[in-house]
């Protein structure tokens, strides 16, 4: 396949040839070149790597369905609960919900996926299911990781820790946690069991961690110490984390240096807080950091579309980005950022300026999108899209073209 006229991260006009799933050469655009069946006219888009959402509840989704008056009681607790009471309802059924969002997810370039299955007393592994259909459909368009997801705690209701393992054993990815002290309120068993199946069954692990003030960064301390202990460096992530820069300038160094020492990951939904840790200075010190959607227009808020680009531009802002390095830098953890988080082949980004993902011998993952600037991408977040997946065009004009009728 051949890329014409498109400016890989904005830059010159180029032409970029595919051979199987590789990026094999990027050249000066010859405007005299013809195109030849199956190549693609970037007609001077930006051509950027495909988005990652490293972050999302696919199983609770309410994308394509009417608007609904929000129900949700304060809490973790209070939003779950207010989920078991209505998710079984919707006006359509669960396999479909789940398919669709994902569909509208990879018409939008995202065809890295990372998520998440809650598995508890209430649905057992129906929603996991449902994510593993959904992974089965769209094999040849994204690639997706599912999370066995704990949202309920596993302490909190006999037989949780069961259906966790059945899920780890039909063939889940990553096995999860949330709030150690919070929810569950017995750290050191929650961790126990997390770490525990994850060793077991060979899996990463990614904890939800909502935690505030001293509270969060002892549970954040924890879950270091058993990494370190476990010698599961590159193997754990920390999602959320949004107030672990809220107790001291001291604290919020010393938690950027132990995560880089045990290439602890982290992801963001782009929340709005200033008590986060310094994007930048995670960046700088060489900490996996990548971006999610969370949930989709469910029963826990009616925020998300399934377009990361938009996310991208509220990462940006909730940081208070103006320059566009910092602006740009967003987009690359969006992209790149969540792709190293889900493999370890993708190198992580170096610096705020680093623009990786389009250089011969990488992955042809890749979205072109209408634009003048990356800058200006992110601020209008064009329509324009043509999506790319293991050198293949899977997506065009906002629709997935292995289905007839886009969702």
């Amino acid at each position: 396949m051949l890329i014409s006229n498109a400016r890989p991260w904005g830059g010159n006009a180029s032409d970029i040839t595919i051979e199987g799933e590789k990026i094999t050469a990027i050249t000066a655009h010859d405007p005299s070149r013809q195109l030849e069946a199956g190549d693609v006219d970037g007609r001077g888009r930006i051509l950027i790597p495909s988005f990652s959402d490293v972050h999302v509840h696919l199983d609770s989704t309410r994308i394509g369905l009417p608007f609904r008056e929000h129900t949700g009681r304060p809490g973790v607790w209070g939003m779950m609960s207010n989920d078991r009471e209505n998710w079984r309802n919707a006006e359509i059924g669960l396999n479909e919900r789940v398919a669709g969002t994902l569909e509208r997810m990879i018409a939008r370039g995202t065809t890295r996926v990372r998520s998440y299955a809650q598995v508890d007393v209430d649905c057992k592994l129906e929603k996991y299911e449902a994510v593993a259909a959904a992974k089965e459909k769209f094999a040849n368009e994204a690639e997706v990781q599912i999370m066995v997801f704990p949202q309920a705690g596993i302490l909190l209701e006999p037989g949780t820790e069961k259906y966790l393992e059945d899920a780890l054993k039909a063939g889940a990815d990553v096995m999860g946690g949330i709030d150690p002290c919070e929810l569950d309120r017995d750290p050191v068993r929650h961790l126990d069991v997390v770490f525990g199946l994850a060793e077991k069954y060979q899996t990463e692990i990614d904890i939800h961690l909502h935690e505030h003030g001293t509270q969060g960064v002892f549970s954040a301390d924890l879950i270091a110490e058993r990494t370190r202990a476990l010698g599961m460096q590159g193997k754990v992530t920390i999602s959320h984390a949004y107030e672990l820069g809220s107790v001291n300038e001291a604290t919020s160094r010393r938690l950027i240096d132990t995560f880089a020492e045990l290439d602890i990951a982290m992801t963001s939904v782009a929340p709005s807080t200033s008590n986060h840790l310094s994007l930048a200075a995670l960046t700088e010190a060489g900490v996996r950091f990548g971006l999610g959607e969370d949930g989709q227009r469910d029963y826990w808020s009616p925020y998300g579309n399934c377009d990361l680009l938009d996310r991208t531009w509220q990462l940006a802002f909730v940081n208070g980005f103006r320059k566009d390095e910092l602006i740009e830098h967003c987009l690359a953890v969006a992209t790149i950022g969540g792709a190293s988080i889900m493999s370890p082949d993708v190198p992580r980004l170096a610096s705020v300026a680093d623009r990786p993902g389009i250089a011969v011998g990488d992955r042809a993952d890749l979205v072109l999108v209408d634009g003048e600037t990356v800058v200006s991408t992110i601020m209008d977040r064009g329509r324009d899209r043509t999506v790319i997946h293991d050198g293949r065009v899977v997506a065009d004009g906002l629709k997935v073209l292995s289905v007839e009728n886009s969702y």
